[in-house]
C-alpha cells in the first residue's frame, strides 16, 4: 500500500553566473586603504608635533644612514621623544628613556656654562693685565718721588721694590750705619718717617689695600723666653709705620693686616744676622690676593703669607 500523505520534497538549484563583485576581496582591499590613511595622519600628527633638531636628525638618518649609525650626530641618539620609555602599554614610562631628552639639554647647559666660564676667564685675565700695570705705574711714581727728594735720594738704596704675585712689595730694609729705627725700638728714624709719608701719600693713588709686616734679624733679646723678644720688637715696628703712612696721608681703611714676622723670613736667607734682614715690608695687594684674605673670613694660606711678606727678589729703587 502506497502513502499517498507524503508531501513532495522540492530541490531548487541556482546557477551561479559572473557576479564577483559580490565577494570577500573587497574587504581586503578596503582594509588596506584605511590602514594606510590612519598610518598617513599618524605621520602628519608626528611631523606636527616633532621638534626641529630631531626632524633634522631623521633627515640626517635617511640622507646617510651608515654614518649616523656609526658616528652619532644631532638626531641620531639625542633626539627627544614624544612618548618618553616604551613597553606594550603606552601610557607608562617603563622603558628605556631615549637620551635626548636629558642629554640634549646637559650638552647645552654644559656648552652655556662652559662659554660663561672663558667670557669670566678672559675678563680676569685683562682685569689682572690692566692691575698689574697700574702697580708697575706706582713702583714708577715711588721710585720718581724719592729720587726727586734731595733728602730721601741717599736713602735709594734702602728701598726695594718688587711686583709679585700678591701685588706691589714694597721694602725698607737696614743698612750697617744707617738703620730704620732706633736699636731694640719701634722708635722711627727722621729719614725713616719721611719715607713712609712719601709712600703714604702716593698709595691713596690706588684703591688697593695693603699688608703690612715687620721683620728683624736673628739677634735675641737678653730677657730669655718669657720676656721681650724679637715677635714683640718685630710687631711694634711694623705698627709704628702704619701710624706714619697714616700721618702723611694714606686712608687708615687701606691697611688690611699689620704683623710681626720676628727673624722667620730672611732677607739675607745665608746670613739671618745680616742688617738687611730689620725692614719693614708693605704690600700693595692685588684683588686677588685680597680677595683671599676676605674669602669667608679666611686668609691666605701660610707659606703664600711668607713668601710675599719678605724674603730675597726685587731691586733697589733707583741707582
Amino acid at each position: 500500500m502506497s502513502d499517498d500523505t507524503q508531501q513532495p520534497i522540492i530541490v531548487k538549484k541556482i546557477k551561479k553566473g559572473g557576479g564577483g563583485a559580490h565577494g570577500g576581496a573587497w574587504k581586503i582591499a578596503y582594509a588596506d586603504f584605511v590602514t594606510a590613511m590612519m598610518a598617513f595622519f599618524l605621520l602628519m600628527w608626528l611631523l606636527g608635533s616633532t621638534a626641529q633638531g630631531d626632524l633634522e636628525g631623521i633627515a640626517e638618518y635617511f640622507e646617510n644612514p651608515l654614518k649616523v649609525a656609526a658616528e652619532g650626530g644631532s638626531g641620531s641618539g639625542d633626539s627627544s621623544s614624544i612618548l618618553q620609555g616604551g613597553g606594550r602599554d603606552l601610557t607608562r614610562q617603563s622603558g628605556q628613556v631615549k637620551s635626548g631628552s636629558v642629554e640634549t639639554k646637559k650638552r647645552t647647559i654644559n656648552r652655556s656654562a662652559a662659554a660663561d666660564d672663558e667670557a669670566l676667564e678672559k675678563a680676569r685675565e685683562q682685569e689682572a693685565r690692566a692691575e698689574r700695570k697700574r702697580l708697575l705705574d706706582l713702583k714708577s711714581q715711588i721710585e720718581a718721588r724719592i729720587e726727586a727728594n734731595p733728602d730721601l735720594r741717599p736713602f735709594r738704596n734702602q728701598l726695594v721694590l718688587d711686583v709679585t704675585a700678591e701685588g706691589l712689595r714694597i721694602q725698607i730694609v737696614d743698612e750697617q750705619n744707617r738703620p730704620m729705627f732706633a736699636s731694640a725700638s719701634d722708635r722711627l728714624q727722621p729719614y725713616t718717617s719721611k719715607i713712609l709719608r712719601e709712600i703714604g701719600l702716593i698709595l691713596n693713588q690706588v684703591a688697593n689695600r695693603i699688608f703690612l709686616s715687620g721683620h728683624t734679624d736673628a739677634t735675641p733679646f737678653a730677657g730669655g723666653i718669657g720676656g721681650f723678644s724679637n715677635w714683640e720688637l718685630s710687631a711694634d715696628r711694623a705698627n709704628a709705620s702704619r701710624r706714619e703712612l697714616i700721618a702723611g696721608g694714606m686712608d687708615p681703611d687701606k691697611v688690611l693686616r699689620v704683623v710681626g714676622m720676628s727673624s722667620i723670613v730672611s732677607f739675607d736667607r745665608d746670613d739671618p744676622f745680616n742688617p738687611i734682614n730689620r725692614r719693614i715690608s708693605i704690600i700693595v695687594l692685588n684683588r686677588q690676593t685680597e680677595e683671599l684674605f676676605l674669602s669667608d673670613g679666611q686668609s691666605v694660606d701660610a707659606a703664600d703669607l711668607l713668601g710675599a711678606a719678605g724674603g730675597q727678589g726685587g731691586e733697589p729703587a733707583a741707582q
